[in-house]
């Protein structure tokens, strides 16, 4: 049970975070990523992007957290974060590389989706090794 509870808080925080980054970039883009300091303007077809992405890590949130109430989707939804929160990661990792440091705060979010997505992981090698989902 003790395990259990790990893997809900997990999939709560990790939910969270992806339904209000994914929230404000749908529906508030301009100012989120102004927090960035990134001016997108009123360029439709990069706010269109923007949004594009929001939907789907809203979308993804819902169901990372779901799988805390939802027995059945849990394991689903631990894989869902570890695959979402490394892609991230990892994605923005690669642009550094190519393309320079971005802000402080993308720094800072690359570090919270690698810690996030390991930890994601962690908890999913442990889930498929007890076999407990």
């Amino acid at each position: 049970m003790k395990k259990f509870r790990t893997v809900q808080i997990l999939l709560i925080f990790a939910g969270i975070i992806g339904i209000g980054v994914g929230g404000a970039q749908l529906f508030i883009p301009v100012v989120f990523e102004s927090s960035a300091s990134i001016n997108l303007g009123n360029n439709s077809s990069l706010l269109s992007e923007i949004r594009a992405a929001g939907g789907t890590l809203l979308i993804a949130g819902i169901i990372i957290m779901a799988g805390a109430f939802i027995p059945q989707i849990t394991y689903s939804s631990v894989a869902l974060s570890a695959l979402f929160y490394l892609s991230y990661g990892v994605s923005r990792m690669l642009s550094m590389s190519i393309d320079g440091m971005p802000s402080e705060s993308l720094v800072m979010a690359t570090v919270a989706e690698i810690i996030v997505g390991v930890f994601s992981l962690w908890v999913f090698a442990g889930l498929q090794k007890e076999k407990v989902y």
